[in-house]
């Protein structure tokens, strides 16, 4: 007896061949429980939380990018002469990866598109990540039992910076020649290992052809294949060890509160996907980056001028322009300290110090609770100053990354502005760490710090006097819908349907 459509659907449950498929998938994997606390895990509102999902979804909108622009390119260092069909360059020897980039750049249909999305989600993967670092250094989220989150975001940091540097040498333009040039550089400076350590990079003396192809390998590979293990990793952990949370009303050590993944959640970030997404493509769109056949090829004997580096290098270009020309000489070696000292010791204390502080904060402190809420900056006043004095050192070094464009402004010399930015670069630190300070002491001692001012009104009478009166105090109270306590654990299902398969589950 043939069925109708309408005993069809009802024989399939009432949540039809989607309820079917995950039956099916439940008996073979057991999903069922821990997807329903996955789907029941609370995530707090604040806007600060979503800088990390910046950071995760402009790493898809890479992935997607970078899958388009490897079908295209070529990752090869080879002179060859240039046949394609931008003019200016017709005839012209040029590398295999520079050809190619023009090509892909210029004459595929969405090329400049992908390229400069591409790009763009760059910036923004490591802006977000520095940012969201900021944010857990400031409240103290890295407190136990996060050091290993910390860990996890640090290094996740450093492989992005490395991985961008890569990415942005690939096309072999006169612009990422001359970065490719400083890396090489201070690969040499390394004592006792650096040539060894150079060759062994770039496959012998630069500029060669080698690297192109290892480059490439490490850019699309190994490296993001790390951050795809870390970034998991890191999300593995975030469940695994809960949320935190700002203080607030109902807010404890011993609980979550905010919207649960499913249904609030997950859309509201699959929403947030699709505006990082569409904020990137409209980037890519309008605005032009590393526009590479205006440079054109890298010629060693060449530089152009008013050249830096993408903004996550700019501290360390703008430490290898101030540093005085020191240098070391015993044994028969030469250690440049030009280099070595900005490039390969600062950077090395920099991010092991950023590393450990976890450690060294719970060692000094003698803080071994655990911590789940988590602290306003000000409520820290040491901390805030310490990061805030190193931010202020860092950022000093990222101007100096502009000292040929700032003295052509300012029509000086250049020898001016790097004396002007050596001398700055050395008391920011020291001037920002107190003021910083006392500025969080002062808001410990003011309830009301960082509220809305009360303003006055204004008004006009009938005959004409202006009266001016205190305007109502804003409301900036946070208002919270009432917390709904989420079951900690699930029941075994005590029967199951026999027309359906689902099970029934107690909350």
């Amino acid at each position: 007896m043939a069925m109708t459509k309408r005993k069809q659907k009802a024989a399939l449950g009432p949540y039809g061949k989607l309820g079917q498929t995950i039956n099916e998938l439940d008996e073979r994997l057991g999903i069922a429980k821990g997807g329903r606390t996955f789907m029941d895990k609370i995530f707090p509102d604040h806007w600060s939380f979503m800088l990390g999902e910046i950071a995760l979804y402009s790493f898809v909108v890479l992935l997607a990018t970078g899958i388009f622009l490897t079908l295209y390119f070529v990752p090869s260092g080879e002179m060859v002469t240039y046949k394609g069909a931008f003019a200016p360059l017709f005839g012209t020897k040029v590398s295999a990866a520079y050809a190619s980039s023009v090509d892909l750049s210029l004459f595929v249909r969405g090329g400049l598109l992908m390229r400069q999305m591409h790009h763009w989600a760059c910036d923004i993967f490591v802006g977000s990540i520095v940012v969201h670092m900021m944010r857990v250094f400031f409240t103290g989220a890295f407190r136990k039992p996060r050091e290993t989150n910390w860990l996890v975001g640090v290094n996740l940091m450093i492989l992005a910076i490395t991985n961008g540097f890569l990415g942005y040498s690939l096309p072999d333009d006169l612009v990422s020649g001359t970065g490719l040039r400083i890396a090489y550089s201070i690969m040499e400076s390394v004592p006792v290992v650096g040539t060894y350590l150079a060759f062994f990079v770039f496959g012998g003396n630069f500029p060669g052809t080698a690297w192109v192809p290892r480059f490439f390998v490490l850019h699309v590979l190994l490296i993001p294949l790390i951050i795809l293990g870390l970034l998991g990793g890191h999300l593995a952990l975030l469940v695994r060890q809960k949320h935190t949370q700002f203080p607030g009303p109902g807010r404890t050590e011993r609980n979550v509160v905010g919207s649960p993944m499913f249904p609030v959640f997950i859309f509201k970030t699959t929403g947030f996907l699709f505006i990082v997404a569409g904020v990137t493509a409209l980037l890519g769109a309008f605005t032009q980056i590393n526009p590479i056949w205006q440079f054109g090829q890298y010629e060693a004997a060449r530089i152009s001028y008013a050249v830096q580096p993408d903004w996550y290098m700019g501290f360390l270009d703008g430490f290898l322009r101030i540093m005085p020309s020191w240098e070391f000489v015993a044994f028969g070696h030469t250690i440049p300290l030009e280099v070595t000292i900005p490039a390969v010791i600062f950077p090395g204390i920099l991010f092991n110090i950023i590393m450990v502080w976890p450690m060294l904060e719970r060692k000094f402190t003698k803080d071994n609770d655990m911590h789940h809420l988590l602290e306003r900056p000000r409520d820290n006043a040491t901390r805030t100053a310490i990061g805030a004095s190193v931010f202020a050192l860092v950022f000093m070094m990222f101007i100096a990354s502009s000292t040929d464009v700032i003295a052509n402004y300012l029509h000086t010399t250049l020898n001016s502005v790097l004396v002007a930015m050596r001398v700055l670069v050395v008391i920011a630190p020291f001037v920002t760490y107190p003021i910083a300070k006392r500025i969080c002491i002062e808001m410990q001692n003011w309830e009301k710090a960082g509220a809305r001012k009360t303003v006055n009104l204004v008004t006009r009478t009938a005959d004409g006097e202006y009266l001016s009166a205190a305007a109502p105090e804003a409301d900036d109270t946070h208002h919270e819908s009432e917390a709904i306590a989420v079951p900690t654990f699930l029941v075994e299902a005590a029967s199951t349907s026999a027309s359906t398969g689902v099970r029934t589950v107690e909350r």
